[in-house]
């Protein structure tokens, strides 16, 4: 995978103060291209609209959960190729389960910290360098 820098990432969560911190973590791992969405209607919306590499989603969220967003990016063809981090405040081992069955390639709980959030990144692209 290319350079931090040359990622382009759309953070999708209803909280405004969690979006701030996975911003500020991604800005810290060197991303500069980031996006954000408010639930998983608008992050459709967006990543069938503008060109994505990597979303990090909540799971908790009104209108479309995060289980139903990425089902939805993964069933369609255009977009089934993102990167899907799905960010939850709970370590269920049911929501892991559904959540790799839906194609998650990974995952990232609440709290976490930005040498966490770099590590979830790579597990999924290979160093970000």
């Amino acid at each position: 995978m290319p350079a931090a820098a040359s990622l382009k990432v759309l953070v999708v969560d209803d909280q405004q103060t969690i979006r701030s911190l996975v911003r500020v973590g991604l800005k810290d791992i060197g991303v500069v291209d980031i996006r954000e969405a408010v639930d998983g209607e608008d992050g459709l919306r967006q990543a069938l609209s503008l060109q994505t590499h990597l979303i990090i989603s909540d799971f908790n969220m009104p209108k479309l959960d995060g289980l139903g967003l990425l089902r939805a990016i993964r069933s369609a063809p255009q977009l089934k190729s993102i990167g899907f981090i799905m960010l939850t405040g709970r370590a269920d081992g049911d929501l892991v389960r559904r959540a790799a069955q839906f194609g998650a390639n990974n995952f990232l709980v609440k709290p976490f910290t930005v040498a966490s959030l770099r590590q979830k990144i790579e597990d999924v692209y290979g160093a970000l360098t």
